[in-house]
């Protein structure tokens, strides 16, 4: 599947004037691309997330990791993927940068709140870790890395009905009767506003509600299904030129900024027959379910901040950690159109949808091209962050998290923990950006699985990995303040930008443990 800000100043700021410090709550979605809610684009109902988006900022050009690990990883410490040990999956490749944990130079949030007297808790999706046994080594599950409270899974995906992998604290536990994660996962933060709000009122906290919706497997209840069950017979073209014009007209793009070609994979939908339009539109139907059950889940924590009076002075941020996932995923007992979306079911809605869940851009989760690492961003903060200026353009990332909490909170961030030596945030507080100032302006990296890019001033410099060693692909070269969803390469027009632009991500990639590119897996 998020919030920081101080429209009037810093912490001091707020302390002078007799404020408490914020509770913090942390959104993440999951594979869920950037025109995927209402405020975004879509017409899949999200009226919370969105409510949360009109009383507070969207920032239209907020970046992830383009793939969950990497993403959790530095979305938590406030340091690259690969600086955080993640720089790949939880698999470990024997590189400082690919050890697939996280390592102990770096912290994260709740370790750093911790320390300011904040309570922490989190609910959801882990995926920061290789080990995922109950009798392994724990010293990267969440308990172990700053939080009071846990309940989720540990992995990175498992049946919505009957999860393998669900835990409380560090131990197991089973699905009850009648259960479906995206609930458990809403219902429990619930459940630790409510506890927080009895026993630590006081006190301030920081929850940290990482939602595995709307990842694969293609799992919805009968009733959030319903809703959709006939909306996407109009077809993937249909729905993503709608998802287009409503961007333009929120003032998430300039005109300038055009929808980039359909993937040449996809067929046109009025080549399907009339079976395979059924198909292909439950699928769709099925993953709009799955965020309409998440969008509920957080208007019952929002409602709980309400009934505990909490409202006004909670900072909440909502985000993705990467774009529309392409996989093509079918597995389960059942493959039919009627069994599709139940426990007996397991499937993806494929690339096909995935090029509508990312309008305008193109490519997918994986890939460092615009449709993979951006994401719908989301502040609000009633107290404090008034939505005069809606819509803010300037390009922010998840490194900025860490240093935006941290001011927020008036904690310090640590150059040692624990007698080791951490690494410096690589972010830069928002706080300033929210107050209507100007960010500095700065490079911003990527590297997944050998795919590049840097975005600075006006240009991005993007390449897509090859499948053989050297793995590197040619250097595509975008004015992406004209173009952000990348449709004219300029790199053979202006070949000393890219060669600038180069030198500075491969300088990056040296300071910041990124080679060698694709380590092999190693079998233990």
């Amino acid at each position: 599947m998020l919030v920081l800000i101080i429209a009037s100043g810093s912490f001091e700021i707020l302390s002078a004037q007799g404020k408490t410090r914020p509770n913090i709550i942390l959104i993440l979605a999951d594979d869920m691309g950037y025109s995927d809610i209402g405020s975004f684009g879509s017409e899949i109902s999200t009226p919370n997330i969105d409510k949360l988006a009109s009383s507070g900022v969207k920032l239209s050009q907020f970046y992830n990791s383009a793939r969950c690990c990497p993403t959790r990883a530095s979305l938590l410490t406030g340091v690259s993927p690969h600086m955080a040990g993640i720089g790949w999956m939880t698999s470990d490749r024997q590189q400082p940068g690919y050890r697939g944990e996280l390592n102990n130079e770096c912290v994260t949030i709740a370790q750093v709140l911790k320390t300011g007297g904040y309570a922490t808790y989190a609910s959801g999706k882990w995926h920061v870790t290789g080990e995922t046994k109950y009798n392994g080594d724990k010293k990267n599950w969440p308990l172990q890395r700053g939080f009071d409270q846990y309940f989720g899974i540990i992995p990175g995906a498992a049946n919505y009905f009957n999860p393998a992998g669900l835990t409380s604290g560090n131990n197991k536990i089973t699905a009850g009767k009648d259960f479906y994660l995206t609930d458990a996962i809403a219902d429990t933060a619930v459940k630790y506003i409510n506890m927080h709000a009895k026993r630590k009122k006081s006190e301030p906290f920081f929850m940290y509600v990482a939602f595995n919706a709307p990842h694969w497997p293609l799992h919805a209840k009968p009733e959030d299904i319903k809703k959709y069950e006939d909306r996407y017979l109009a077809g993937w073209e249909e729905i993503r030129a709608q998802r287009y014009a409503k961007q333009l007209k929120l003032g998430l793009f300039d005109p300038s900024v055009k929808l980039s070609l359909k993937d040449n994979k996809i067929p046109d939908w009025n080549s399907l027959s009339a079976a395979d339009k059924k198909l292909w539109a439950k699928r769709m139907a099925i993953y709009a379910a799955q965020i309409d059950c998440m969008d509920q889940g957080i208007g019952r924590i929002l409602n709980e901040l309400e009934k505990e009076k909490m409202t006004e002075n909670t900072l909440i941020v909502f985000l993705s950690d990467n774009g529309g996932c392409a996989e093509d995923i079918e597995r389960g007992e059942d493959k039919t159109l009627e069994g599709l979306g139940t426990a007996q079911s397991y499937q993806s809605y494929r690339i096909n949808w995935a090029n509508t869940s990312n309008t305008p851009f193109k490519l997918y989760k994986h890939y460092v091209h615009e449709g993979g690492i951006s994401t719908p961003f989301i502040a609000s903060w009633p107290n404090v962050i008034k939505p005069i200026q809606q819509v803010i353009s300037t390009p922010a990332s998840i490194i900025d998290i860490m240093p935006s909490f941290v001011e927020a909170s008036g904690t310090t961030y640590p150059t040692r923990y624990k007698n080791t030596i951490i690494h410096p945030t690589a972010g830069k507080s928002l706080i300033a950006l929210f107050s209507g100032k100007k960010l500095e302006e700065r490079p911003l990296f990527w590297e997944h699985e050998a795919n590049r890019a840097i975005r600075y001033q006006n240009w991005k410099l993007v390449s897509k990995a090859k499948k053989q060693p050297p793995f590197v692909g040619v250097w595509e070269l975008y004015d992406i303040t004209r173009d952000r969803s990348e449709t004219i390469d300029l790199s053979k027009k202006y070949p000393e930008v890219v060669e600038d632009l180069a030198s500075m991500w491969d300088s990056w990639a040296k300071n910041n443990r990124v080679y060698p590119l694709r380590p092999p897996k190693v079998e233990k």
